[in-house]
């Protein structure tokens, strides 16, 4: 019973530690503090020392210096609110990138805040803003230099002349290299995501699969057992003063039936508790039913006016264990609604062969099902024990009863 549950919980197990990021293909990934003040790092370091020993080596103004370095630094400290806020903090380093074309000395260090805060903004979707910020800031330094000079009257304006069309190509071609790096990290991380919600969603998907399959076994044990034991109280019952020894016959069977179903509903909870996992090796505690059971089961449902019958057509062929399973499992269940939800006097179980299929075939008497009733559990137990075995089930109920019909492919599952 709990061999098809183990290899479930196996899947189970392995998802969930897929999902929880102990997939050996996960990748670190560093704390947030450090994504964040990392770049604010590197752009001082970068640009700081660089525009003073530029500042040094031109003999710039003392003016010009300290504005420089203080666009420098602001520019590289800006970054701090690039997490919350990735669109204004383009377009702040942008503009004072900008400012800084203009103000000496005259080629100064890469504008290394600038490449992170467009990295940034496209990664975190702020791609409007990063593109008009650097577009705006592009054509003021490229098509405007007299224009930007005259904003800033104190700097020593940069002409047209001064821009050498190489330098102009190379800024271009970064700029446009951190958009495609900006692009590829988003596309990267948003892989990511996607994998993680895929493997969540598949971690779900096992366990309530495997929730399911637990619900359906404790259906089958525990409908099953007490089910047979209600029959055998009564029959104790009813004859209890005129045929004691009938009557303790019945009390013996409901003994037998109360220590099988006590042992099945151990098996599940153990599996429930983890013990199958940690000994997988471990045999459940009551076998696997086969079709060699049914005459028992067919047995034991007889009494208080119900008489059920076998029709074994099989003539001593046998299909594989797991198919046998699905079948008594299928014919334990149909015959605990006949029980419980029938009128019924008679019940037939047939078992035959037709082709490459086993046909189970359980029929009362009973009054039926009304076409308006929604499908109960068992049914619908039924029916996904018949698909799960790569077979199907039909369900003809009118007038003169109830038919239960499961097709189950001979050698198993494809």
């Amino acid at each position: 019973m709990l061999g098809p549950a183990r290899y479930g919980a196996t899947a189970t197990a392995a998802a969930g530690r897929h999902a929880d990021g102990d997939d050996p293909g996960a990748r670190f990934r560093p704390p947030p503090a450090v994504v964040l003040l990392v770049p604010v790092f590197v752009s001082l370091l970068v640009q700081i020392p660089g525009t003073i020993g530029l500042s040094w080596w031109q003999a710039v103004p003392v003016w010009a210096a300290v504005t420089s370095i203080a666009l420098a630094a602001a520019s590289a400290l800006a970054l701090l609110a690039a997490r919350r806020f990735p669109g204004p903090t383009v377009a702040v380093v942008a503009a004072l990138a900008l400012v800084d074309l203009f103000v000496p000395p005259v080629g100064g260090p890469p504008p290394v805040a600038l490449v992170f805060a467009i990295i940034g903004a496209v990664v975190r979707g702020a791609r409007a803003w990063a593109l008009i910020s650097v577009g705006a800031a592009w054509l003021i330094a490229v098509i405007g230099p007299e224009l930007a000079a005259a904003t800033l009257a104190a700097a020593a304006p940069v002409g047209v002349a001064e821009w050498h069309p190489a330098r102009i190509a190379l800024a271009t071609v970064g700029l446009a290299l951190c958009f495609v790096i900006g692009e590829g990290v988003r596309a990267r991380l948003r892989g990511a995501q996607e994998r993680r919600a895929q493997l969540t969603a598949r971690r779900r998907a096992a366990e309530q699969e495997e929730r399911t399959r637990i619900a359906r076994e404790l259906h089958d044990v525990l409908a099953h057992s007490l089910s047979q034991i209600a029959v055998q109280s009564g029959v104790g019952l009813h004859l209890f003063d005129r045929e004691p020894e009938r009557a303790r016959e019945a009390l013996a069977n409901i003994r037998a039936l109360s220590a099988t179903g006590l042992d099945e509903v151990r098996g599940v909870l153990a599996f429930l508790r983890g013990d199958e996992l940690a000994a997988p090796d471990t045999a459940p505690l009551t076998p696997q039913p086969q079709l060699g059971q049914l005459p028992g089961l067919v047995a034991g449902r007889s009494g208080l006016g119900l008489t059920v019958s076998l029709d074994d057509r099989l003539a001593g062929d046998a299909p594989p264990s797991a198919v046998q399973t699905t079948a008594y499992r299928i014919a334990q269940e149909a015959l605990t609604n006949v029980v419980r939800h029938s009128a019924a006097s008679h019940a037939t179980v047939t078992v035959a062969r037709e082709a490459a299929d086993l046909v189970l075939t359980i029929a009362d008497d009973g009054a039926g099902i009304p076409a308006s009733a929604p499908e109960r559990g068992g049914l619908r137990g039924m029916r996904e024990r018949a698909e799960l075995a790569g077979g199907r089930l039909t369900v003809d109920s009118g007038a003169r009863g109830t038919s239960v019909v499961a097709r189950l492919p001979w050698a198993g599952a494809a």
